[in-house]
């Protein structure tokens, strides 16, 4: 794992945003993060038979303009709203990228889970009821995986290559690793990646008939842990080819896949495709194992992933890098997991800090990894990772580095 040559190159990540239950921008995510601050909160909004936490999205949202009202949904505003966050910088550094290269050159990858199936139960509902579908209800523009990303796309004028991702959890993170090689196979000069994904119905219910949902805020890789919660969020990045003129220092490195396809939802018990994601993530990079200073673990809470995943990573790194779990503060995202926590790695790398695992009080007695508590500052950090890993074994290891 220490080749001379990279097996692919590095991209530039020249503007990221975040939009989750801790709040709209990357600063609000930070000032989460640096204060272990949770956004988690009892569930009220939908009508499920069953308590539990979520982490919602609190703060309005942006509304689309009336040319585009025919992809109205809580995606489509969640997506917008994140990608006119002023401070984040992502919709400046689009414009710049088409005065640079042409909109024909920027694609647009995200990663989905949801996608418009809110409103989709919303609109049937409404069908059983009347016997008549919603006037306003529209399939292809709302519930197709492919809705956000082309709803993003003619948003922001681009017609370059357009598509979805859809591998349950590490569903962000692989539109990540896409984005990154249109951009090595020459097909695009930018990409737009990330992963958007909403509350509803049908993934409260999934989850809890699978036994995987806690009724209380979920406590990552504590003996104790009772399950995860679901949450809402957008992640979204500006990925370029590097180039003298790329001022921004924060680089992609690599994305490791892996697809060990043991079972619909459960990981394979002794962490075979865990450990190859996160070993070809490095091989792809040409780094050691020695190099990694941070891995910001996929840690659900249920009791089989923590526990498999910790062993996966004790068997690569022993107990020599810190780790962490964030989904104590922002509830598991699902599809946009992968970019959200991709994101929080590389605030990680921007403000020299490791997060803490909230809810964290006593480890899981079978994991042996450094995990960290609560927040540590003042650290010196080049290279992180962020774990992503789905149902059917669809896994992914992010490789971020300054």
């Amino acid at each position: 794992m220490n080749n001379n040559q990279a097996l692919i190159s590095p991209v530039a990540v020249i503007a990221y945003s975040a939009l989750s239950a801790c709040g709209q921008g990357n600063k609000a995510l930070y000032q989460a993060l640096s204060e272990n601050h949770s956004g988690l909160a009892p569930l009220e909004l939908l009508n499920v038979p069953f308590k539990t936490y979520v982490g919602a999205i609190t703060q309005p949202l942006q509304s689309l303009h009336p040319e585009l009202i025919d992809c109205d949904t809580r995606n489509s505003r969640v997506a917008l709203t994140a990608l006119n966050d002023i401070d984040s910088g992502v919709r400046v550094a689009i414009e710049e990228l088409k005065s640079k290269y042409g909109s024909q050159r920027i694609g647009v990858v995200i990663g989905t889970s949801t996608s418009g199936l809110y409103e989709t139960e919303e609109a049937y509902s409404e069908l059983l009821k009347t016997n008549k579908m919603r006037s306003d209800f529209h399939f292809v523009k709302q519930h197709a995986y492919q809705a956000t990303a082309r709803f993003l796309q003619v948003e922001l004028g681009l017609c370059g290559v357009c598509y979805a991702v859809s591998t349950a959890c590490s569903s962000g993170a692989k539109a990540i690793a896409a984005g990154q090689r249109l951009i090595a196979s020459d097909v695009c000069d930018a990409v737009l990646v990330g992963g958007v994904d909403t509350l509803c119905r049908l993934t409260l219910r999934g989850f809890h008939s699978l036994d995987l949902v806690s009724e209380n805020p979920c406590t990552p890789m504590d003996r104790n842990r009772q399950g995860l919660n679901i949450g809402e969020a957008a992640g979204l990045l500006v990925l370029e080819k590097c180039c003298s003129s790329n001022a921004n220092n924060m680089k992609l490195l690599a994305v490791g896949e892996s697809a060990d396809a043991y079972h619909m939802s459960t990981p394979h018990p002794e962490g075979i495709g865990a450990i190859s994601a996160m070993k070809n993530s490095l091989l792809m990079a040409g780094l050691s194992v020695d190099m990694l200073d941070y891995l910001n673990l996929h840690a659900t809470a249920t009791k089989i992933n923590d526990r498999v995943e910790s062993a996966a990573v004790y068997s690569i790194f022993a107990d020599n890098v810190k780790c962490s779990g964030t989904k104590g503060l922002t509830g598991h995202t699902l599809g946009a997991s992968g970019a959200l926590e991709t994101i929080i790695t590389l605030l990680a790398l921007q403000y020299q800090f490791i997060p803490g695992t909230h809810g964290l009080e006593e480890l899981e007695v079978d994991c042996k990894c450094q995990v960290v508590k609560t927040p540590l500052h003042d650290q010196k950090l080049k290279i992180a990772m962020s774990n992503s890993f789905g149902f059917g074994g669809n896994n992914a290891s992010v490789l971020v580095g300054l």
